[in-house]
């Protein structure tokens, strides 16, 4: 482990590493893939289709099955489906668990011990206090009972669930599909046959449901390209899937003609657009919908990507369809999604990031041979982190400095600027120093300072800071030097005055100095401020260092990045992103 003055070269060079092999890491996966599909078989790397028939042959009277709840994840209608098939329907009781529903779900389940039948109790994490009675009841099971009663219980992973009816159930997760061609797959492994065959209108049904089956795929695989994918990343369920292909044969069998407008809005707009919150986000959703959702798809071979890969398919049964799907590459690339190429680029990064970070979660917390122990490494850290840990602002001073003024918000913009600060340097002087008194035995190491330890070891920002320091997603020795480099940026500000141009990216909260800017234009000019919005002029002949004085209106700002996309200094307007440059 180097010393803290070696700090900072080593671990950049180790980020510039993860970046480079993250970048190469899709060509290794599927060097990989390639090798054991080649030697083994696909099914060792093709994730298998959750079956709920074969868990339900484990368990028993006395033998709950337990369905831990994921992000994006609802087992009810995969329950509900298997319930039919097994001709249980009329038998079955479900419970949402929740503040007085405990007496109800112990009636339920006392009258099915007697009668036989299924008992579903939902989100078990949200009644913890009937917990000790729900151990108490499956302890007591026996064979004594009628031999058809079956419990079944839904939870999020909670500390509060019983250890005891974990450890003696059949446990289940099911969890979205990774992947376009695993997402496909589980969707028509799940319709049932009849239900596939049963509409009055069968091509333009199967095309169309095809179109809704793919477009649920890319809308969910999206959100592994992180921000490039979604703003907000959501919880799509296979339950909006459903409502859109029961809505789909409703309509198709009421009207003459296939109404295309109102499907996308009723898809895009209500089952899926429920969820969506941003609003560059609801305009994406219905553009990829509309791409799906249209005349040409009922044409075979209608190219849902450029290359053709994915596209409409000739009319046929079931196995048609999942015969095609698994002749579907396993990685897809960009192009499906409509993504440029180096989204590929970006989605490698995060897997990388998810995969050391998993792997430091594992290290061993003890070091041997002759070098530094952890401890000693640990509180070489501190003291260097917190010599390089700036003062927190006089806010008496900044206060009297930049009074509040109504023709000037900036003032309010750097008292609040400083008061924010303030809050992340006192935690950080507070935290710093109770590792150092903690690592010697002064104090006790309580769970929180040793995951602060734990953090400094590993170069990555403890979530104490994180939560209220400002936004970043940089390793922790650069982010203590963006730290600095944002208190410089107001120091200055406090000991020339206003700046003449602003560092957009050193604000803590932008969106408040945004704010402020339209206030003092507004209060300028007398008019509402509602009704004045930005207008961009991007003066890329120059650097902000060639800024001498004040716009008469606005501001001057710099310090702006671009994901996505870049700026041709040429033709002077946004255009496609240059191969392997992500920024």
């Amino acid at each position: 482990m180097p010393l803290p003055g070696e700090w900072d070269s080593k671990i950049n060079s180790f980020q510039k590493m993860i970046v480079l092999k993250a970048i190469r890491a899709d060509k290794l996966i599927m060097a990989v893939q390639d090798y054991i599909v080649e030697h083994l078989d696909e099914q060792f790397i093709s994730p298998p289709v959750f079956e709920i028939s074969k868990s339900y042959k484990e368990s028993s009277l006395t033998t709950p099955l337990v369905f831990i709840l994921s992000k994006g994840a609802d087992p009810n209608a995969s329950f509900e489906s298997f319930a039919h098939k097994m001709n249980m329907t009329k038998k079955c009781k479900q419970v949402s668990l929740g503040r007085g529903q405990g007496a109800k779900a112990e009636n339920e389940i006392n009258d099915k011990l007697q009668m036989g039948g299924w008992v579903l109790l939902m989100n078990c994490h949200l009644s913890t206090s009937w917990m000790p009675r729900l151990e108490a009841i499956v302890e007591n099971l026996d064979d004594s009972k009628h031999r058809d009663f079956r419990l079944w219980l839904t939870s999020m992973p909670d500390k509060s669930f019983p250890v005891s009816v974990l450890q003696n159930s059949v446990k289940m997760t099911l969890e979205p599909p990774s992947g376009l061609k695993q997402n496909c797959l589980g969707t028509y492994n799940s319709i049932d046959n009849d239900e596939f065959e049963s509409c009055a209108k069968p091509e333009i049904f199967k095309k169309l449901l095809w179109g809704f089956v793919f477009f649920h795929a890319i809308v969910q695989d999206r959100r592994k390209f992180g921000p490039i994918g979604w703003n907000i990343q959501y919880a799509f369920m296979n339950e909006d899937l459903t409502v859109c292909r029961r809505q789909l044969k409703l309509f198709i069998e009421k009207y003459d003609f296939v109404p295309y407008k109102v499907l996308n809005y009723v898809g895009a707009e209500i089952n899926y657009g429920g969820r969506v919150t941003d609003s560059q986000d609801k305009i994406l959703i219905s553009n990829i919908l509309s791409v799906y959702m249209r005349p040409e798809i009922l044409e075979d071979g209608h190219k849902f990507s450029t290359s053709g890969l994915y596209n409409s398919i000739p009319v046929g049964e079931k196995e048609d369809y999942l015969e095609y799907i698994r002749s579907l590459p396993l990685n897809p690339k960009p192009e499906a999604f409509g993504l440029h190429e180096n989204a590929e680029i970006t989605t490698s990064q995060l897997e990388v990031i998810a995969l050391t970070a998993n792997m430091l979660s594992m290290q061993p917390r003890q070091s041997s041979g002759k070098g530094k122990t952890r401890e000693e490494v640990i509180m070489d850290l501190a003291k260097f982190l917190e010599s390089k840990t700036r003062p927190i602002f006089d806010l008496e001073s900044v206060g009297k400095k930049f009074p509040t003024d109504y023709m000037e918000s900036m003032n309010t913009v750097i008292m609040q600027e400083c008061v924010r600060y303030n809050g992340l340097l006192a935690m950080m002087k507070s935290t710093l120093g109770e590792v150092q008194r903690a690592l010697v035995g002064e104090i006790v190491m309580t769970e929180e300072l040793e995951q602060i330890s734990n953090c400094m070891f590993n170069n990555t920002v403890p979530p104490i800071w994180a939560k209220v320091g400002f936004l970043s997603m940089k390793p922790l020795a650069s982010w203590i030097n963006d730290c600095n480099e944002r208190i410089d940026f107001l120091d200055n500000w406090i000991a020339i005055g206003t700046p003449i141009k602003f560092w957009l990216s050193g604000f803590f909260f932008p969106q408040a100095f945004l704010t402020g800017t339209l206030q003092n234009f507004a209060r300028k000019n007398k008019i509402p401020i509602d009704r004045v919005a930005f207008d961009y002029n991007v003066n890329d002949h120059m650097t902000h260092e060639d800024i001498k004085e004040k716009p008469e209106d606005g501001v001057y700002v710099y310090g702006l990045f671009l994901e996505g996309c870049k700026w041709d200094f040429k033709e002077h307007c946004l255009a496609e992103s240059d191969p392997k440059k992500l920024f």
